[in-house]
């Protein structure tokens, strides 16, 4: 797939105005005489058109006002807001102008009624960058749980569907999109009352606003054909390093290391700095470069294959973004990911525990966390299920700590031997074993342990 058109949504996603929609809706149905109507009315007449909304409050609020003066009397008000109080979404604009100069095209897809759409769009001078607004009801009134809408919108873009992207906040309208066959953007606030449970599933991006996205991710997300598919039977792994930017780095040695047995570098901001002392070109230079030298900033984005910028007020961790860009390149080649982090867990605890969490939500890439003093792997049920730790680590320290409800593991070729034990989530019970034999392994039955073996 590739990213040659995009269509946004405009309520929620390009413009704050969720709040105001119910408040409005809710309201005029108390002006009504209707005063036991509250967000569970909204919340039902949110997906279809402002239309059928009036309709089903004269027909089922009993209100006499026929259903045509509600709509008037709604979009007044609405054009009103419009006009006056609702912001753009944070980094709405910034995004737009990025797709605008690299040439995308753009279209917005919405239930607002046309006139209103313009409204939202004029006052915030967004008209300029759309080739134009698709409403549900110029495609005869079917709401966004049919994908009319979209499937317009493409048509007027001049764009295949499975190359054009659809910006969301509404879980019926990422579901609808993507059933319809487009590549989705997810995107979420922390005022709306969304449920990322609702959307997640449905996303092949999901954000927390576009301070997350960029042109550049878009791109390395669509060019990974089998995101959402399984890597070709026997394929060999993608041996992915990701040099993360810890205050307190590896050793250059152990970064070139790790680099030379890689297939593919990922450079996580800072990490650009490990990178550069250790020899090691990345492949991507990714993050939001807020705490990298100037200098060093240069010689990345002049020497890495790609470099993908985020800003820095985002919700993601620049780890997080960078393990992405890694499952892409695996997605591309069509082979399965083994993951691997380093300069990740030094100078504060909290992020060292925040990347533990992290790996152990990418079991199925086998991922393992190496510094100079430890070696760290998830072992999981569903991922890889064993460790056999080797003749090196004879006389070495193992610790074992459950990262998921319900684990039990394995220890053999140890000194305190364990056979199907059950360990509490983050227990201490598999702390400070002694690795004793060549054969020593851990293995996981059920859930999923942080293992870690100490130099």
């Amino acid at each position: 797939m590739a990213f040659k058109g995009a269509i946004f949504d405009c309520d929620g996603t390009l413009v704050d105005s969720m709040r105001m929609w119910n408040s409005v809706i809710v309201e005029l149905a108390r002006a009504h005489g209707c005063d036991g109507v509250g967000q569970e009315f909204f919340a039902r007449v949110e997906s279809v058109t402002l239309g059928d909304g009036c309709q089903i409050m004269h027909d089922e609020l009993g209100i006499e006002t026929s259903a045509s003066e509600l709509y008037e009397e709604v979009c007044a008000i609405v054009r009103h807001h419009y006009e006056t109080d609702i912001p753009l979404m944070p980094g709405a604009r910034e995004f737009l102008e990025e797709l605008a100069s690299a040439g995308i095209p753009m279209v917005v897809a919405t239930s607002t009624p046309l006139r209103e759409a313009r409204v939202a769009l004029e006052a915030h001078g967004l008209s300029r960058l759309f080739q134009g607004i698709v409403t549900t009801e110029q495609v005869g009134g079917r709401d966004k749980a049919f994908p009319d809408v979209y499937l317009e919108a493409a048509r007027r873009l001049g764009t295949p569907v499975g190359e054009t992207w659809v910006f969301e906040d509404a879980p019926f309208g990422v579901r609808t999109s993507k059933r319809a066959g487009f590549n989705v953007v997810g995107l979420m606030n922390d005022h709306d009352g969304r449920d990322e449970r609702d959307v997640r599933p449905w996303c092949d991006i999901y954000a927390h606003g576009f301070g997350e996205l960029s042109l550049a991710l878009i791109e390395d997300f669509a060019g990974a054909p089998m995101m959402q598919g399984a890597a070709a039977p026997g394929a060999r792994p993608l041996c992915a390093l990701v040099v993360d930017g810890s205050p307190a780095p590896s050793s250059p040695a152990l970064v070139a290391r790790l680099a030379a047995a890689a297939d593919y570098v990922v450079a996580a901001d800072r990490g650009a700095e490990a990178c550069r002392a250790a020899g090691v070109v990345p492949d991507i230079y990714s993050g939001d470069h807020d705490s990298v030298s100037a200098e060093t900033d240069a010689w990345a984005r002049g020497q890495a294959g790609r470099s993908i910028a985020f800003p820095v007020e985002k919700y993601a961790t620049d780890l997080s973004l960078a393990i992405d860009c890694a499952r892409h390149e695996a997605a591309r080649q069509a082979r399965p990911l083994r993951l691997t982090v380093t300069c990740a867990s030094g100078g504060r605890p909290d992020h060292a525990l925040g990347v533990v969490g992290l790996l152990a939500g990418a079991a199925d890439a086998s991922p393992a966390l190496v510094e100079d003093a430890f070696e760290m792997r998830v072992v999981a049920a569903g991922g890889a299920d064993e460790w056999r730790l080797g003749a090196d680590a004879r006389g070495r320290t193992f610790s074992a700590v459950a990262v998921a409800p319900g684990t039990v593991v394995s220890e053999s070729g140890m000194r305190w031997c364990l056979e199907e034990s059950p360990l509490g989530l983050l227990n201490d019970l598999g702390i400070s074993n002694v690795v004793e034999g060549e054969d020593a392994v851990v293995s996981v039955s059920s859930g999923a342990v942080a293992a870690f073996l100490l130099k």
